[in-house]
């Protein structure tokens, strides 16, 4: 099992490299810092899995995975991160991302995940699980279809229909229906408001599409 590894921390690399290099069916295949890197390393190495930092200085790891599935990359991804962030973890959920560990995770725990995903299983931390079980406050943002939450993150980045219809390869017809159906359920009168809770709920911290 071919893995890269990517992190915008030298120190978290070196250590996650020392672990996974203790299993002898695991060869560390490269490293990188941030997304044009690690698009590179992808391609380069072709690697079974990528260990992918959540949050990458300015950037952000699901972008990462974006913008490889774009280029046909079959690699399976396991996101690493502090974070605990719904979501974030919504957004993981929605992208199907094959793992999710919190970076608190014992080294046994962090191999049994890469091992799951290996063998074509999805992993996510049992305890950031049970810790959105418990959140019951649902967000108006948590009834929208993920084509809505682009299109929502598009509008928060101040995208006119024409943009959003080039952004996310969808006619200008259909950008108009997905607003409607928007601002029906944020419950807003216009693009203005839903823009603005988009931005208020942390939504447009990350590109849609990249």
């Amino acid at each position: 099992m071919k893995i890269v590894i990517v992190d915008d921390h030298p120190l978290v690399r070196k250590g996650l490299a020392a672990v996974i290099s203790m299993q002898p069916d695991v060869q560390f295949a490269g490293e990188a810092t941030n997304k044009r890197e690690a698009l590179s390393v992808i391609e380069l190495t072709s690697p079974d899995l990528v260990l992918l930092d959540l949050k990458l200085a300015e950037e952000s790891g699901l972008d990462v995975i974006v913008a490889a599935r774009g280029m046909g990359i079959r690699s399976k991804f396991v996101l690493l991160t502090s974070s605990a962030s719904r979501e974030d973890f919504k957004r993981a959920e929605e992208m199907q991302v094959d793992g999710y560990v919190m970076k608190e995770a014992l080294p046994e725990e962090l191999l049994y995940a890469i091992h799951l995903v290996h063998k074509g299983r999805k992993y996510y931390d049992p305890g950031l699980v049970t810790s959105q079980l418990q959140d019951n406050e649902m967000s108006p943002a948590d009834e929208l279809t993920p084509k809505e939450k682009e299109v929502l993150i598009s509008l928060g980045q101040g995208c006119s229909n024409r943009e959003i219809a080039q952004k996310l390869f969808i006619s200008e017809y259909t950008v108009k229906k997905h607003v409607s159906q928007i601002l029906a359920k944020l419950q807003v009168a216009d693009r203005t408001q839903a823009a603005l809770y988009a931005n208020s709920i942390g939504l447009c911290k990350y590109e849609a599409t990249n």
